[in-house]
């Protein structure tokens, strides 16, 4: 009887040899699993050949989640913090990301722009303009960012930080709080938007407005309120002025919460007829939208490194 092993078997799986996918060449690309010929055993004149499965695990691309907000304390009981609201978002797309959180209000920055491979700035309670001693080395990173194929999104306070971090302008609005839902069109199509509509649907809740545009920013979303709902910068930084990852009831909580203190109890109203009739945000739109942003750039970056490669 003779054995021989560790041979691999060159069974195609989506288009990847095993081999490749043994030797480490196949990076972030959906594959199921490869099989491996154990041993050959000779028993006389037949030979017997003895397969064993490997599960290889799909790598996924990693988004670090930049919290600059805490949900305050009478939310805090109700709802799950804003770290979990983005990924249930970002998960409605029905595609498939791993998730790390960085507490940046708290002063807790990454090591590095490469530790993950996409990055999300999320709302905060405070104004860009309050200069907090956290902020700084989050606009660092963000600049450090710039000119990298590592993606980044902003929202609400995201979006203002990244602007201002840019060169740009943000202001509390003497438009006052824009809150509710609200409507924004869309003034530049990007493959990542994937949709033909002319506008879409989002939560809004805030006072504070970018008013000066960096000059590398375009803006692709817009309404007669927040003429920089949208805002690219080349085609890695994308940022948004409401909030796609709040859902009906939290948006609701806070209107009711906060009517008659912090928001004008007419504007307030207002906000809470706007969701009237059953109606909502274009949640699923936004979380393809999200998902394609952050999956087109890392397609990008690898087609770049497989050119280079050759």
């Amino acid at each position: 009887m003779s054995i021989s092993s560790g041979e691999i078997f060159n069974h195609k799986c989506k288009g990847i040899t095993n081999t490749s996918v043994a030797n480490g060449v196949v990076g972030s690309i959906e594959y199921d699993h490869i099989f491996k010929i154990s041993a050959r055993i000779c028993v006389g004149d037949k030979t017997l050949v003895v397969y064993s499965r490997l599960t290889i695990r799909k790598k996924l691309m990693k988004i670090g989640i930049l919290v600059a907000g805490l949900l305050r304390e009478e939310m805090a009981a109700r709802f799950d913090p804003y770290p979990v609201m983005f990924e249930r978002f970002i998960g409605a797309s029905g595609r498939d990301f791993e998730f790390e959180s960085f507490c940046v209000i708290e002063g807790e920055m990454p090591t590095s722009i490469n530790t993950c491979d996409g990055w999300l700035i999320t709302g905060s309670r405070h104004g860009v303009y309050d200069n907090l001693d956290w902020m700084f080395p989050l606009q660092d990173f963000i600049r450090e960012l710039v000119g990298t194929e590592i993606p980044l999104i902003g929202v609400c306070f995201g979006h203002q930080i990244i602007a201002q971090a840019l060169g740009g302008e943000v202001v509390k609005s003497d438009k006052g709080w824009g809150v509710g839902l609200h409507q924004y069109h869309i003034d530049q199509m990007h493959s990542w938007i994937g949709t033909e509509a002319q506008q879409i649907g989002m939560y809004a809740f805030h006072q504070d407005q970018v008013v000066k545009l960096p000059d590398s920013a375009q803006i692709f979303a817009s309404s007669d309120f927040c003429p920089y709902a949208g805002l690219s910068y080349g085609y890695s930084i994308m940022s948004l002025q409401a909030h796609p990852e709040f859902e009906a009831d939290y948006e609701i909580a806070l209107l009711e919460t906060y009517a008659g203190t912090v928001v004008p109890q007419e504007v307030a109203q207002q906000a809470l007829d706007s969701m009237s009739g059953g109606n909502r945000e274009d949640r699923q739109l936004l979380a393809s939208l999200f998902a394609e942003f952050f999956l087109s750039r890392q397609r990008h970056k690898q087609a770049d490194q497989s050119r280079q490669a050759q």
